[in-house]
């Protein structure tokens, strides 16, 4: 019996969400090892919550119920990816993290941003037409 095949577009989703999900996960870790001063937890508050969005809401994209909604979503994603970027940025140039023990995140974080606007802008495309 030949294995089930699935979708490759729900297969590329899953990956996605896992993808998704370890990246939060990387967030956390580097939330709690952040130093306990003000400025870094401040910061580092701002990362958690927009790192760990990135996840949860491509989770909802991943339920939308109609192509207007996915875009939507979708658009949500992004913002939170790109927030993240922001936020990582930020810990590296006020000096709360070395570039060097932070550039494997803000690399995962900036590829994140790139799939998403790429899928963002292919979305509207295909919406549009229809």
């Amino acid at each position: 019996m030949e294995p089930l095949r699935v979708p490759n577009s729900l297969q590329k989703a899953a990956e996605l969400k896992q993808r998704t999900k370890e990246f939060a996960i990387r967030v956390v870790k580097l939330y709690r090892s952040l130093p306990h001063t003000p400025d870094a937890q401040t910061l580092g508050k701002q990362v958690l919550r927009s790192g760990t969005s990135v996840a949860a809401n491509y989770r909802a994209v991943c339920r939308a119920r109609s192509k207007a909604e996915f875009v939507s979503r979708l658009g949500v994603v992004l913002e939170e990816a790109d927030e993240t970027v922001f936020w990582l940025e930020l810990l590296i140039e006020t000096g709360v993290l070395s570039a060097d023990r932070t550039n494997d995140l803000l690399k995962e974080a900036n590829e994140l941003l790139a799939v998403f606007g790429a899928s963002l802008r292919t979305s509207k495309q295909g919406f549009q037409t229809q």
